[in-house]
């Protein structure tokens, strides 16, 4: 590393130090647009960039005793400092004592969590209808002797299997089903019973609801999809307000090395200063798609929890404040959807939500969810509404045989 390059390290480093700040979005405004655009920078310095560049550094200079917030690259990074105070600052506003880690993808946070919190013996309440990456999760914990039970995610079904419980996790909304559940009244019945809450914020954002505000120990969530937008980035994050269990988390992320780059950093960061514009963007475009899909013969199963009629939408408006970019529904046939799905001209057949642009897929075709054949999960981009709304139903109507 050049003394040029190692002189910007420290300046960074010392910008993140005084990051809470006047730049801070708390010290300006409490508006989620303001919020998103100035979070986690640094106090300004003159001459120096709004948002400094990635800190591409393995090691660290480090005479004498091993001390200070940066000492070699797998533990920390001044990159990730300003990054995860970014995402705190979204997820757990005015909560000095909350922590923020992130991880190289939303499976590495995830797991963080599980295998950080969980010993052999333990019990651990997963959903039965979340991410398709679950029941893999579930049979690593059972081969290490902790005992796993599941249940829905609709009508706060976990409740009944909580007794006994170390951990609960929860999806909402589910995915890719949009079940909602109740995070406070199951945190509230967790805790009565002694244990730890997790909440995959995924596909909300924080923009849509804050888990910790409502009981929940942890939030979880993967960058990689709405909160960054592109397309372009693997991250993932865990924002916690216990000390002691944030330190094991952090254990983790240690020991296996399940660390970000400092671009994907970098670039996760700068895409989130647009996330309030994408979020509203895509939530409004998501409910016309909802409305006009509500309107086709062939679509059953539709589900957006903005919808009035939708079986979630009761307890989705307590506690969301966005609804998300995630529309689901299916068609009669696995041949139709293919059909549909091949006659889309604004939406790109692919997995993943939560982008700038519209992607959709027939989720069955990995198999692991328990859905139909025909089952569609729609991502809504930032395409105009009407345009993306004339695609899906021209669409529709070439996919008739």
């Amino acid at each position: 590393m050049s003394d040029s390059a190692t002189g910007a390290a420290d300046k960074v480093a010392d910008a993140a130090d005084e990051v809470a700040g006047s730049t801070s979005a708390s010290a300006v405004g409490s508006g989620d647009g303001t919020r998103a655009v100035r979070a986690g920078l640094p106090e300004p310095v003159k001459h120096e960039p709004t948002l400094p560049g990635p800190v591409f550094a393995a090691h660290f200079h480090l005479p004498g005793d091993p001390t200070g917030p940066y000492t070699y690259g797998r533990d920390e990074n001044p990159t990730w400092t300003l990054l995860e105070r970014a995402v705190g600052e979204l997820e757990a506003p005015g909560e000095d004592g909350a922590e923020t880690l992130v991880f190289a993808s939303g499976m590495a946070a995830i797991s963080a969590v599980l295998f950080s919190q969980l010993r052999t013996g333990d019990v651990c309440v997963l959903p039965d209808d979340g991410y398709q990456a679950l029941p893999l999760v579930r049979a690593q914990l059972e081969a290490y002797g902790i005992e796993v039970r599941t249940a829905p995610t609709g009508g706060d079904a976990q409740l009944d299997v909580l007794d006994g419980a170390r951990l609960l996790w929860i999806e909402t909304p589910s995915n890719p089903g949009l079940d909602v559940c109740d995070i406070r009244r199951l945190a509230e019945a967790a805790h009565a019973r002694g244990a730890l809450v997790a909440v995959d914020n995924t596909l909300a954002t924080p923009l849509g609801q804050r888990p910790l505000e409502l009981g929940a120990d942890f939030s979880v969530a993967s960058g990689t999809k709405q909160l960054t937008g592109h397309g372009d980035v693997l991250l993932g994050y865990v924002v916690g307000r216990s000390a002691e269990a944030m330190a094991s988390v952090r254990r983790w992320r240690k020991i296996v090395g399940a660390i970000p780059g400092p671009m994907e950093a970098w670039l996760a960061h700068r895409s989130i200063a647009t996330l309030q514009m994408r979020v509203d963007r895509q939530s409004a475009t998501a409910m016309a798609v909802a409305e006009a899909l509500r309107e086709r013969h062939e679509v059953t199963g539709l589900r957006y929890p903005g919808l009035p009629d939708d079986p979630s939408h009761e307890i989705a408006a307590r506690q969301m404040r966005r609804f998300g970019c995630v529309v689901s529904f299916t068609l009669p046939t696995r041949e139709r959807a293919d059909r549909f799905l091949d006659a889309l001209r604004l939406v790109d057949d692919a997995t993943s939500f939560g982008g700038v642009r519209s992607t959709a897929e027939r989720r069955g075709r990995w198999g692991g969810d328990a859905v139909a054949e025909g089952f569609i999960r729609l991502s809504v981009g930032a395409e105009d509404p009407a345009d993306l709304v004339a695609d899906v139903l021209r669409a529709l109507d070439a996919s008739i045989a």
